[in-house]
């Protein structure tokens, strides 16, 4: 920005008796400094409007946490010396020198606050992994709903886990990531989780700030990235998702897309599968619930793309195992022996199936009754 284009902002800011001046860009602080000195206005940069908005938006213990710290972060390269009146003088020989200046003083504190903060969220993220560490124990898929800020995320997500998480027509309404359980047919239970969405070029105090949000999308088995049908720009929106995915360590997570919003432009529900058999888009309304049944499907088979079909017979001892995948809605039949076991038809990963060959009194049977493999101790 020269100097003619400056004058020209600084005009119409007059004009229009402007109280603030954004800037969809970065700026360095002496940038804005300058911008603000020559317009009289105050002067917001990007990363300084997203924080403003992230701070009207918080609404949990930990969000307003992050929140804080990350406008610290921002604020701490912006000190400027405006204090200079209350500097002590430095006198003549053997008189005291000058002391701490109220810029260092500023300095100081906003470093000691920012220590503090990291220390309760690093707290409040250990309690967070304690909790992914109890569902991991517990083979339960989790899927976390991605995607462009404003796309519908938590619309289709109260639609899916019937939960009434807030839901509003403006930027970043949700910061907190919300975490329901809800069952799919022939999957079982799957943990849901809702999170912040995302914009073009999020700033890194953000990024920084809200690590522990941003995990359970990059420790999600599937990502359901929500996109918003209705924007002209949506192509745009899907590749700058996608970096931000990419930043976080996230980008080889298998994901399925959800074209939302189709009411609005005239689509009707639909699904395209990708190469491999497994849906890889689903167009649906979570306002009025057109694609849904559809989305659950593709949902099911999504999350557990690899799943086989296999008998297993179950001694009286593996009742334990039996409970565990009627919990887990795996049985697709059951037949009960002479001798009080059970023989049960269940759809599963071959990993899965590994593991419950594990515990005692679980056997794999072939068609035929012809025992395949056994593990029982």
């Amino acid at each position: 920005m020269g100097s003619g284009k400056a004058e020209e902002i600084r005009s119409s800011a007059q004009l229009n008796s402007a109280d603030v001046v954004l800037v969809d860009q970065t700026l360095s602080p002496s940038q804005e400094r300058n911008l603000e000195k020559l317009t009289g206005c105050r002067v917001l940069d990007r990363n300084g409007l997203i924080l403003d908005i992230f701070a009207q938006r918080a609404r949990s213990f930990e969000g307003k946490l992050q929140v804080e710290l990350a406008q610290l972060s921002h604020l701490a390269t912006r000190l400027v010396r405006g204090w200079t009146h209350l500097e002590r003088q430095k006198g003549g020989i053997g008189l005291r020198g000058p002391g701490e200046t109220q810029l260092e003083t500023d300095r100081r504190l906003i470093a000691k606050r920012i220590r503090t903060l990291k220390g309760r969220l690093e707290k409040l993220a250990r309690q967070r992994d304690t909790g992914r560490v109890v569902r991991r124990e517990v083979p339960v898929p989790t899927v976390a709903l991605v995607g462009y800020t404003n796309a519908g995320k938590s619309t289709l997500f109260n639609a899916l886990t019937g939960a009434e998480t807030y839901v509003a027509d403006q930027l970043f309404a949700t910061l907190d990531p919300t975490v329901r359980r809800v069952k799919l047919a022939g999957v079982g239970e799957v943990v849901l989780a809702d999170t912040v969405g995302f914009v073009r070029a999020l700033p890194h105090e953000l990024v920084a700030a809200f690590r522990s949000t941003l995990q359970e999308a990059r420790d999600a088995d599937l990502l359901l990235h929500v996109v918003d049908a209705s924007d002209p720009k949506r192509d745009e929106r899907m590749e700058q998702v996608r970096e931000v995915l990419k930043g976080i360590g996230a980008a080889g997570i298998r994901e399925l897309v959800v074209l939302n919003k189709i009411d609005l432009v005239g689509e009707m529900p639909r699904v395209v599968t990708a190469a491999d058999g497994v849906a890889a888009l689903v167009a649906v309304s979570a306002a009025n619930g057109a694609g849904l049944p559809e989305l659950r499907e593709a949902l099911a088979h999504a999350v557990r793309p690899n799943q086989v079909r296999r008998t297993l017979h179950l001694e009286l001892r593996a009742a334990a195992v039996r409970s565990d995948l009627y919990g887990r809605n795996a049985v697709r039949s059951e037949r009960q022996c002479e001798d009080g076991s059970w023989e049960l038809e269940v759809e599963l990963d071959p990993s899965e199936i590994a593991k419950l060959l594990g515990n005692p009194g679980v056997i794999v049977v072939e068609t035929g009754g012809r025992t395949r493999e056994q593990r029982v101790a």
